[in-house]
């Protein structure tokens, strides 16, 4: 069967340098996000997604971010791929070196354009298969981190509506409709978030990125009603809630002592526990229009989840007290509301009864170590393999128009 084009949920921009001394007003610039080029030794990853940066002039070189005069982060040839991982074969297609996004220093000249470039994005996003992306950011982490964790809230403030209008005006509107706008929220506030956010969702944007478990970033739960002027302009604009693996600052680990590979392996575990939560907060039931994304999650401990609220629900409600708050079994909350991501999960796959056909979405995380770029069209014919037409086209295609309520085919 012909497989529809790729829409992918999840994706990554490298912010230009450009971005905040571009748009940011001028008073802020000079406090305001820039970029400068040194040398850098070997880089640590420390906890709360953070890493250990230390300048060496014999070390590599690489494009650094500085926020209000404070080093942030050192770009790193495993988030943005680098030049000499992509050649040519002699049909002109892409041969690519996935062993050379190790975690050292990169340039911005030394990525490959597609990274940080608009218009090349769009030309190696076609490459793959692929009209649509929804681009996460990469300087201000996940959901915005950086700029919450920064002493002044008030440039803090300027730089996430910063973000917000380069995305808008710059990386999406000129695109032709393949980048898809995805904004950052003030987490300090909810009320300036909700502002925010009703702000971007009136100029057609229906995705913001928010943490999968706030308390991890020491910010409210979503059991209080402290986020509820968000959920209240998500749920009357149609904007889905995004929540990335690794938006808490925090990676599951089984020892203080695992092995990186640990982590990456349980990122799935926080997005788990957020669904868990989600579940049981009585947000949904509240704000029946809300709509929640697990970004990178994969899916395929869905069901389980289900399955175990459900049975929780119903036999311990005489210690949980759950039926006070949830009336109807946790699960039927699920269905056509909340979307699981994933890149590779052919267990999810073989579970789409219990998983939802009209609640999984495909995605491609150019350009991190997981993406299938430049080969997701071959990607895909294998994962679809066995699938009819229909459910493939929600999977690749129909669920990610669903989700952010694109007006197309």
């Amino acid at each position: 069967m012909a497989l529809p084009k790729i829409i992918s949920v999840d994706d990554h921009v490298v912010e230009p340098p450009h971005v905040w001394q571009t748009w940011l007003p001028q008073k802020w610039r000079e406090r305001g996000p820039r970029v400068e080029t040194k040398r850098w030794g070997s880089f640590k990853h420390l906890s709360g997604a953070k890493y250990d940066m230390v300048e060496d002039p014999e070390g590599e070189w690489g494009s650094a971010w500085y926020y209000d005069d404070e080093l942030i982060y050192v770009h790193k040839k495993f988030v943005a791929i680098p030049q000499a991982s992509t050649t040519l074969d002699d049909k002109g297609g892409i041969i690519f070196d996935r062993t050379k996004m190790t975690m050292t220093a990169i340039t911005y000249d030394d990525m490959r354009k597609g990274c940080w470039d608009r218009d090349e994005r769009v030309k190696d996003l076609a490459l793959n298969y692929t009209d649509g992306s929804l681009p996460f950011p990469t300087f201000p982490r996940f959901c915005g981190q950086t700029f919450h964790e920064g002493k002044d809230k008030e440039l803090g403030l300027a730089c996430v509506k910063a973000n917000n209008d380069w995305m808008v005006e710059e990386w999406c509107a000129p695109s032709g409709g393949v980048n898809l706008p995805l904004c950052l929220i003030p987490l300090w506030d909810a009320e300036l978030a909700a502002a925010e956010t009703k702000r971007n969702a009136e100029r057609g944007v229906r995705a913001i990125a928010f943490s999968e478990i706030p308390t991890r970033l020491k910010l409210p739960s979503i059991n209080t009603n402290y986020w509820d002027p968000l959920w209240q302009v998500c749920n009357d604009y149609g904007v889905t809630v995004c929540m990335h693996v690794g938006s808490s600052s925090s990676n599951p680990v089984a020892s203080p002592d695992s092995q990186a590979a640990v982590g990456v392996t349980l990122g799935f575990n926080n997005a788990m526990a957020s669904l868990a939560d989600w579940l049981f907060s009585g947000n949904l039931i509240r704000f029946p229009k809300l709509k929640l994304a697990y970004s990178e999650g994969q899916i395929g401990w869905i069901p389980y989840v289900l399955e175990r609220a459900d049975t929780v629900w119903e036999m311990h409600d005489a210690w949980t007290h759950a039926k006070d708050r949830i009336a109807v079994p946790p699960s039927t909350q699920y269905y056509g509301r909340i979307f699981g991501c994933f890149t590779a999960d052919r267990h999810g796959l073989r579970s789409l009864e219990e998983v939802g056909e009209d609640n999984i979405c495909f995605e491609t995380d150019y350009p991190h170590t997981d993406t299938t770029w430049p080969y997701s069209e071959a990607y895909i014919e294998k994962l679809c393999a066995g699938l009819d037409e229909e459910v493939a086209y929600k999977i690749l295609r129909g669920n990610a128009i669903k989700m952010l309520e694109l007006d197309r085919i």
